[in-house]
């Protein structure tokens, strides 16, 4: 790298509209100008900020939580479909890169759901999609697994950028293999968790494994995670008083953004909703490699190797060539999300939600 971008980072933690796709994805519009105004030229989102997780799975058996399931299909969003396009207009109204994440639906299959994080570029084009790889305990409820083919680093207006969500930012083989491809920049989005076991301090949590991150790889993470609002309360609990003390349980996110060394550039927003800013400049991840380079000189590859399946997992190939497989299958990235927002043949207005 000749230049190390400086710019200022900013970490959302708020809540969506619970199970509302429109009325989410019009609210995270709205926090991306307003970040935007404060600076930001990166802003991060939570884990499925659209439409909202799945506290269900934690608060009822498998049977009752069918019907949750399915109203959540219903309120996901599809990849290409017009709440991506909106996003991608705000970034491309605001020149920002923007990391959220989504609830995407398959386009192969009813049944199938991903924990996606969607990376948007200030011209508005699909940087990346990134699909959780392994759903977390009771998420597996809900979401099917990624595939490896969206673990990558990519080249963007603020550094070298890698996503990963939640519990994925406890696999040393993932986070490796974002490192070993020149990450300086890593966004980690959450989900808030008043439901983790009692000896679980999510904030903690959080926090150790942004800061093992940052200090084994000397880069910077920008950690975003959602809040519980009373109206997530409400609709998950209902009348079940353990499930309504459950979810109001505090230390339950944290949110912001660590540098290098492995400590917070500046103070961690814990519960409560709101926005934490901070400068980044990717010059400060030169010296500390002198004394830790494990993606370089403080590495055996002699010894160690790493093997990464990075092929695109379907559920049919066939024989012959033809490919319509993919035009359907697991991944099938639609290459006009690619193009910058304002080229693709619409009028340039945000589209309409409803």
């Amino acid at each position: 790298m000749d230049e190390f971008p400086r710019f200022t980072a900013a970490a959302v933690q708020a809540a969506p509209v619970y199970l509302d796709p429109a009325k989410t994805v019009a609210k995270a519009v709205d926090l991306i100008h307003e970040a935007a105004g404060a600076g930001a030229s990166l802003i991060a989102f939570p884990e499925v900020f659209v439409p909202g997780y799945p506290y269900w799975n934690w608060t009822m058996n498998p049977v009752k939580g069918g019907e949750w399931f399915e109203r959540l299909y219903r309120a996901a969003i599809d990849i290409p479909g017009p709440h991506l396009d909106a996003l991608r207009a705000a970034a491309a109204a605001t020149k920002t890169t923007v990391v959220i994440g989504v609830n995407e639906r398959g386009r192969h299959s009813l049944g199938v759901l991903y924990n996606s994080v969607v990376t948007i570029g200030p011209n508005g084009a699909v940087i990346a999609v990134h699909r959780k790889l392994v759903p977390t305990w009771a998420e597996k409820l809900t979401w099917t697994n990624g595939d490896g083919s969206s673990l990558r680093v990519h080249r963007t207006e603020v550094g070298p950028l890698g996503v990963l969500a939640c519990g994925e930012n406890t696999n040393t083989l993932a986070r490796f293999t974002l490192l070993a491809q020149g990450e300086l920049v890593h966004v980690a989005n959450y989900i808030s968790l008043p439901v983790a076991p009692k000896d679980y301090d999510m904030a903690d949590a959080i926090a150790i494994r942004t800061a093992a991150h940052c200090f084994e790889g000397k880069l910077f993470s920008i950690v975003s995670c959602s809040t519980i609002s009373p109206e997530i309360i409400d609709t998950v609990a209902g009348n079940d008083p353990e499930a309504r003390e459950l979810l109001q349980r505090k230390r339950s996110a944290l949110s912001g953004i660590f540098g290098p060394d492995g400590r917070p550039v500046t103070e961690p927003l814990v519960d409560d909703e709101g926005i934490v800013y901070a400068e980044i400049d990717l010059s400060r991840c030169i010296a500390p490699k002198q004394m830790h380079d494990i993606i370089g000189h403080y590495n055996r590859f002699d010894i160690f190797s790493l093997h990464v399946n990075d092929k695109p997992l379907q559920p049919l190939t066939f024989c012959s060539g033809f490919d319509d497989a993919a035009g359907v299958g697991v991944r099938g990235f639609d290459e006009s999300l690619a193009q910058p927002f304002e080229e693709l043949p619409s009028t340039g207005a945000v589209p309409a939600l409803g």
